[in-house]
């Protein structure tokens, strides 16, 4: 029974998506640059997917990414680059105002495909985008320009994420022969070395500085959310129909939004709570009906 349930691909898409939805919680304890701590995310993660590749016998086919190195080199920046800004707007703004603008990158790839694949855009897509659009002007429309915080700022960051992530989407759209977590693995390894250099760059390493509970958040920045998250995440996603994953995968806003509202005491306005149920709302419809689509086809 045990065994069964630890093999449920839909157990593991809820377990993933709620971890995913616990980062920022642990991020914003981590008291180096968000530049390092993307960094070591990136090196922490290499080393859990690739002991599951090891030990599942997935040796990387070396002809296949040699075709594609350049994509995978580029959408892996992306990522380093998109974890940066994500984890630098928690420092501006609160988690669930954060994650929520973060989660306007499906909308990014609705408009960018019609463009960049000459896939045409039909009325529900143009509802979703509208609606997602109006959804965002109440967030940044209803953020407090007084006291520390600068909520703006942190949304704007969260909006440059959302365009890096949809970018490595879009990137993903192209890569056709490199899957899974053979993809992830080479992205994560052209995440650091990207990134390595940057952070030598501007402002330099400073773990060594970190206590022992800042390397306690920071290896689970790595090792969970990051390593072992990825590997459930696409272990469930091979098994799992594509509108039951586009639903789950909607656990990990919800789960940011809770953490930030009940145990880091961040509040939301009526109008953000609005503008979020926007979003969040019709970028699932939106994600729903694509993958009806594309099944249908």
């Amino acid at each position: 029974m045990n065994r069964n349930r630890l093999k449920n691909p839909r157990l593991m898409m809820i377990v993933a998506m709620t971890l995913f939805g616990t980062i920022g919680l642990f991020v914003k304890k981590i008291p180096i640059s968000s530049g390092e701590i993307s960094l070591y995310r990136g090196i922490l993660a290499i080393l859990p997917i690739g002991a599951v590749l090891f030990l599942t016998g997935q040796k990387l086919n070396y002809a296949e990414i040699k075709k594609e190195i350049l994509l995978l080199l580029l959408s892996g920046a992306a990522m380093g680059f998109n974890w940066i800004l994500l984890f630098e707007s928690y420092k501006h703004t609160t988690v669930s105002l954060a994650t929520i603008s973060y989660y306007f990158a499906p909308v990014l790839v609705t408009i960018a495909c019609p463009i960049i694949f000459k896939e045409r855009m039909n009325l529900k897509q143009w509802i979703c985008f509208i609606m997602s659009t109006l959804g965002i002007l109440l967030i940044t429309g209803s953020v407090d320009l007084s006291g520390g915080s600068n909520h703006l700022l942190g949304i704007s960051l969260a909006l440059g994420a959302a365009v890096l992530y949809a970018s490595v989407v879009i990137f993903n759209k192209l890569i056709k022969t490199v899957e899974g977590l053979h993809r992830t693995m080479i992205q994560f390894l052209a995440a650091v070395a990207v990134l390595f250099p940057y952070v030598a760059a501007t402002g330099g390493f400073h773990i060594t500085e970190l206590t022992g509970v800042g390397w306690g958040y920071l290896l689970i920045v790595g090792f969970i959310h990051t390593g072992i998250t990825y590997c459930l995440y696409f272990s469930s996603l091979k098994e799992l129909p594509g509108q039951k994953a586009a639903i789950l995968s909607y656990i990990d806003p919800l789960v940011a939004v809770l953490v930030s509202v009940l145990i880091l005491g961040e509040g939301m306005t009526v109008m953000q709570v609005i503008g979020g149920a926007l979003i969040l709302g019709f970028t699932l419809w939106n994600e729903i009906a694509s993958r009806e689509r594309r099944q249908s086809k």
